[in-house]
């Protein structure tokens, strides 16, 4: 069986449909995807409907929740100081966002679960109880068994962090392994390529072989249609898309 997830596509819809073209040639069995679907980019409407028509079960993400819960911006910024000069920029793309989102399309990413379980596998947007904070690729094997392991699960899989990994842990004290994978991001990556990103994951009776697939798309293209949104501080997710790595505002 062949299981992809998807995830953080912000609102990139030229990513997203380079991505679907993918997915055609790698046959996956399920699709699910893995939350920040609309935030932060140019075409935030079309990519939570493509998302809905095409019916992928998935999970909400922190940029999902401040759409619908404003809140929960403030909050995250309170345990995170060195957020702030990110703060009023990420406040008027959302509200932007928000507004062209619409009451129904905000309802549907409202009613999203935090986590999703599939046979051997469970996935999680950021870490299984919090939507705004998960380890880094350099976390250690402790870390990681520590964060994921609750799920009870042989493979955890979660996103929001941008860089993509695969990272296969003993956990000693249980004489038990642990499969810990990271989809990386359709948009906005930052691991200094700027192509899209998903998880592929094959799972046969005996082996479980994920894999990172990188996808071209038309970068241009997507930054072209930023120029012409109504998308504040576009030029700002212009930028951090053709350096594929973090940018201030």
């Amino acid at each position: 069986m062949r299981i992809a997830i998807v995830s953080d596509i912000h609102g990139n819809l030229t990513a997203l449909e380079a991505v679907l073209t993918d997915l055609r040639e790698t046959s996956p069995d399920l699709i699910l995807h893995g939350g920040d679907l609309a935030d932060a980019g140019a075409r935030p409407v079309e990519v939570v409907d493509r998302i809905r028509d095409l019916g992928w079960p998935g999970v909400v993400g922190n940029t999902d929740e401040l759409l619908f819960r404003p809140e929960s911006l403030n909050e995250f910024a309170k345990q995170a100081p060195g957020m702030q000069p990110f703060l009023s920029a990420i406040e008027e793309m959302a509200a932007a966002t928000r507004k062209a989102l619409g009451p129904e399309r905000l309802a549907w990413l409202s009613r999203l679960p935090s986590s999703f379980e599939y046979g051997p596998l469970a996935l999680a947007h950021a870490s299984p109880h919090c939507l705004w904070h998960a380890p880094a690729p350099e976390a250690n094997d402790a870390e990681l068994e520590t964060v994921y392991k609750p799920l009870g699960v042989p493979i955890a899989v979660y996103a929001h962090i941008h860089r993509g990994f695969v990272r296969r842990i003993d956990c000693n004290s249980e004489n038990s392994s642990l499969i810990v994978a990271n989809t990386g991001s359709v948009s906005l990556s930052y691991d200094g390529d700027w192509r899209a990103s998903y998880l592929l994951i094959e799972i046969t009776e005996s082996v479980v072989t994920p894999s990172i697939r990188r996808v071209q798309y038309d970068l241009d293209r997507e930054i072209e249609a930023l120029s012409m949104s109504a998308l504040p501080h576009a030029d700002w997710i212009a930028r951090t898309l053709q350096c594929a790595r973090p940018q201030m505002p």
